[in-house]
């Protein structure tokens, strides 16, 4: 039987229109593929231009830190502030005064200068014909001083040490001529004196002022031209020269049941087989000291390495005691660390709220409100922290801080988990907010275990701190220029941070330590040159 033509225009009709919704949906999945991606690239000009532009603090506005950052201590507060306001009001039914809590203003006008520092008086007085009083002649007697001070400053003083070593002979014969000796030196024949070397150390690698700079400011002073050259290899020579010192740290460090760890950038320029672009590393441990875990003093200590791998963080954990904790970023080679070291391995908290703050900052002022997932997620970090900040008021011990972890910071846990499940695969990966869930979810493990011991911080925020100077520092200088500068200067940025977090003064302590360091000969004077240890020079 013969198909008839309607039946064949009704098939060759519907086949068009499925090939036509056909296409439809496919470029309908394809404009929703755009959007996604225009949304997300959207985001990531956001962020890049919030880096360029926008302040760089973490810090939330004074409304927002207030609703989220803030939120925990805001509630206990009006918690606290509705009982006393009902007694108040029921006071008032009865009494008509009103009771105003005394109170102490800040006394106004500038603050004293340092009691310590030295004083020149400076005496005005009048002359002897203004000594005398008009209306009877007689001469006026002094009853007292109007003071007030200024401070002055005297620039540094710049001179030449003349070392006049005396020789000696017998006037009998020519067999016994002598020469007298001279101290012992860091740098044998070197430019520069103890001092010198102190305040040059002191001012790149604590006020970051680079040799360029200092070769102008000592030229202005003294009238000297010095060579830049000189400056850094003095520098180097200097940094190897406290070899041991940073060993019997690391020794110290490596021995801590607990220990921060964290890294950033350094350019090297002249490194064999590198091109000079190419990024290095510097590498930064530390301890607590006096904290719950802490055992003896603060250490902080940097250590230079051209990679990032797990090779090079393997040579600087070397010898950690297992059975310790370590605390990091999420940065996967720590996690091999604490797998080889046998380490308790602790997350960062701070880092986790970083990603949030991007996601909420690159949405629009006005969507930027409490019911968004980034600021719950915000909101949420600030409860654990303020669980944190009252046990460090209240000075609380390992074992309390651990009830007051387990009563109030669980809870908050527990919300934080329930609200990233329900977001997890509801927000694309790739968006600043699923990069901060997905941190987030990676993370957990690390990040949900300082509630299990009250001696475990919240957060890697002390070792990032300690790599701040050497951040700042690096915006000077910009670069070092050899393997064996950058090794030079991971030691002296290790003293000098170690000593500023032990509450020494570091020029004191690099010139005793450039003086005394020539003559140590065993383990022994080594550690006695340790910076809590040294005796340092009278002031």
């Amino acid at each position: 039987m013969t198909k008839t033509p309607c039946i064949e225009e009704f098939k060759a009709l519907q086949q068009a229109l499925d090939a036509v919704q056909s296409q439809r949906d496919s470029l309908a999945g394809e404009n929703r593929v755009l959007r996604v991606e225009r949304d997300l690239l959207k985001e990531r000009l956001s962020k890049f231009l919030r880096k360029i532009f926008a302040a760089k603090s973490e810090a939330r506005g004074s409304e927002q830190k207030d609703m989220f950052f803030n939120e925990a201590e805001a509630l206990a507060a009006a918690t606290q502030a509705a009982p006393a306001q009902e007694e108040s009001n029921t006071a008032g039914a009865t009494d008509d005064s009103v009771d105003v809590p005394g109170h102490k203003r800040a006394k106004r006008g500038r603050k004293p200068l340092d009691p310590a520092l030295q004083r020149h008086v400076v005496r005005h007085e009048l002359s002897e014909s203004e000594r005398i009083c008009p209306h009877d002649g007689a001469t006026l007697t002094e009853i007292g001083v109007q003071a007030s001070e200024q401070l002055d400053i005297i620039p540094q003083q710049v001179r030449v040490i003349r070392h006049e070593r005396v020789k000696y002979a017998c006037p009998c014969c020519d067999g016994a001529l002598r020469l007298a000796s001279k101290p012992a030196q860091i740098i044998p024949k070197g430019l520069f004196t103890e001092s010198a070397l102190a305040w040059i150390t002191i001012s790149k690698f604590e006020d970051g002022l680079p040799l360029y700079r200092q070769a102008a400011l000592i030229g202005r002073f003294g009238g000297t031209d010095l060579s830049r050259s000189t400056m850094a290899a003095s520098m180097v020579r200097v940094g190897q020269g406290v070899q041991p010192i940073i060993n019997l740290l690391r020794d110290h460090l490596l021995d801590s049941p607990l220990v921060f760890g964290d890294e950033t950038k350094v350019q090297v320029l002249k490194e064999p087989g590198r091109a000079a672009q190419t990024q290095s590393y510097m590498w930064a441990q530390m301890t607590q000291g006096s904290g719950p875990l802490g055992t003896g003093p603060p250490i902080r200590l940097f250590g230079y390495s051209p990679s990032r791998s797990t090779a090079a963080a393997q040579e600087l954990y070397a010898g950690m005691r297992p059975g310790g904790a370590l605390v990091s970023d999420g940065y996967e080679v720590y996690s091999t660390i604490a797998q080889t070291h046998q380490l308790v391995h602790l997350g960062c908290w701070a880092h986790c709220r970083r990603y949030f703050i991007e996601a909420l900052e690159v949405l629009p002022k006005k969507a930027r409100t409490a019911e968004q997932p980034a600021a719950q997620f915000i909101a949420l970090i600030a409860q654990l922290y303020a669980v944190e900040a009252r046990a460090r008021k209240l000075e609380m011990s390992a074992a309390k801080r651990l009830l007051e972890r387990q009563q109030h910071s669980v809870p908050v846990l527990d919300q934080i988990q329930t609200l990233l499940l329900a977001h997890l695969h509801a927000v694309a990966p790739n968006s600043l907010l699923g990069k901060a869930l997905h941190y987030l979810h990676g993370q957990w493990p690390k990040l949900s275990r300082f509630v299990q011991d009250g001696s475990y911080p919240i957060d890697n925020n002390a070792c990032e701190n300690s790599i701040r100077p050497f951040v700042i520092g690096r915006r000077n200088w910009l670069f070092a220029d050899t393997v064996a500068g950058a090794n030079a200067s991971a030691n002296l940025y290790s003293l000098l941070q170690t000593c500023k977090v032990n509450g020494i003064d570091g020029y004191s302590y690099l010139l005793a330590l450039f003086v005394a360091l020539p003559h140590a000969q065993t383990a022994d004077d080594y550690e006695a040159l340790l910076p809590w240890r040294i005796a340092l020079p009278a002031q």
